[in-house]
């Protein structure tokens, strides 16, 4: 089973849902799929088991039965999964599709990417991990890719985000 969750923001991830729709009705995706759509509004992906919203133990219990489990890349998410036994990948919100206020998550993931975190860019990214999940934890970054990823971002965001430069002394 394949678990896709986007969490429980105010803002629909209405392109995810229409992946997964894409996905299942031309069978690239073959067993079953559950999906947590919160405020999505637009296409519901046919076939799957659909919920608005999950209760915590609901949510738990999806996890361990599934496979895979597919997620927006909030930050309370990825700490979530990354605590859990399950392969993940994450799909960032994007602003410019009216996902979310701003582009964090599309920051977070690219910094992620970094790590070698799964994220699905496309839906052809999804494919291939359905295919050929792998498990990464950040838990298991070393300290010399955390600063790299630490220097990267301040070059990145340097002026928005003064705390990364702390971040590298104290590593």
């Amino acid at each position: 089973m394949i678990f896709v969750t986007v969490g429980s923001e105010q803002y629909p991830f209405n392109r995810l849902m229409s992946w997964i729709e894409v996905l299942l009705q031309t069978q690239l995706i073959d067993e079953e799929v559950v999906v947590q759509y919160g405020s999505s509004n637009a296409v519901l992906p046919a076939g799957a088991r659909v919920y608005r919203f999950v209760k915590e133990e609901q949510f738990q219990e999806l996890i361990q039965q599934a496979r895979i489990v597919i997620a927006h890349c909030g930050e309370g998410t990825l700490l979530l999964l990354d605590s859990l036994d399950k392969p993940y990948i994450l799909v960032p919100r994007s602003q410019r599709f009216g996902e979310h206020v701003d582009d964090h998550q599309v920051e977070l993931a690219l910094a992620l990417s970094q790590l070698n975190v799964p994220i699905a860019w496309s839906p052809a990214d999804l494919v291939r991990f359905i295919e050929a999940p792998e498990q990464i934890s950040i838990a298991d970054v070393s300290t010399a890719s955390a600063i790299a990823l630490c220097n990267s971002l301040q070059a990145r965001f340097g002026e928005s985000f003064p705390e990364l430069s702390v971040g590298v002394s104290k590593l």
